[in-house]
């Protein structure tokens, strides 16, 4: 699928058929999609995300959403996956396992990466800086059903697979589709819309920790649950919420890569 020139069909939306929806042709459309070089907004717990594995397809979501170069894109993988792709030792692997995986709660997870492992290596070049800083790259874990099936799907197949709010950059987790921007929408090639995202209370997409430095650097989804386990279970305390009215986006380092450059 050409990325040279804009989207003019309608994308396909799935999702609003009568009766249940099947999941697994749902799964399996998104990737077959993002296999032929188109983009998916799909819907995770945290909210809708935007998907893409393509060079140029990726490079078409960071345009669209106006993306700043202090954030990175998030590969997306399953819990072996990140086991095997992140350098953690196990204390700070069972806290991530305890959260998303005892717990059933979403977390992002930044930490060092093995830069030998196959998936990493499958990277494309041209996307390795987007995704990647000083040493570390970052994945929602437990971000729901279909995440986790593409997570897993990407992991068998060494496709790594990218994503983001969908949304424009800066102005908030979208949880349902009808409030995503009309350019947003106008990029994708397939839609799964599944309507209210179950964390739509927090208006806030996940929260992400740095596992290197044991810091957040978003509070978001969760996050009071999140640390509640990890002071019970792991004697971590981590820092107080100020609440949506002092800090909207949660974001606590958000400019700390804005001056990165990585060769």
């Amino acid at each position: 699928m050409s990325r040279d020139t804009e989207l003019t069909q309608m994308p396909l939306i799935l999702g609003r058929d009568p009766g249940r929806p099947d999941i697994e042709a749902h799964i399996a459309t998104v990737w077959e999609t993002m296999k032929s070089g188109g983009i998916a907004i799909v819907a995770n717990d945290v909210g809708y995300g935007i998907w893409a594995a393509d060079p140029a397809a990726v490079e078409m979501v960071y345009r669209t959403k106006r993306r700043g170069p202090h954030k990175r894109h998030a590969v997306t993988v399953d819990i072996i996956g990140q086991r095997e792709i992140h350098v953690l030792d196990r204390r700070r692997q069972d806290m991530i396992e305890c959260v998303t995986q005892d717990y059933d709660l979403p977390l992002g997870v930044v930490a060092r990466f093995r830069p030998d492992h196959p998936f990493i290596r499958a990277i494309p070049q041209t996307l390795f800086k987007a995704s990647t800083a000083s040493g570390t790259v970052g994945c929602l874990m437990n971000g729901g059903r279909i995440h986790r099936a593409i997570g897993k799907l990407a992991r068998e197949n060494l496709m790594p697979v990218f994503g983001s709010s969908a949304n424009i950059s800066g102005s908030g987790t979208k949880f349902r589709i009808e409030d995503i921007e009309p350019g947003i929408l106008g990029i994708a090639d397939v839609i799964v819309d599944y309507g209210l995202r179950p964390y739509h209370p927090y208006q806030r997409s996940s929260t992400i920790m740095d596992f290197e430095t044991l810091e957040v650097l978003r509070m978001g989804s969760c996050y009071e649950l999140i640390s509640d386990v990890l002071r019970r279970h792991f004697d971590l305390d981590l820092p107080v919420d100020p609440g949506r009215s002092v800090n909207p986006s949660g974001h606590l380092h958000e400019f700390a890569l804005e001056d990165f450059d990585q060769s």
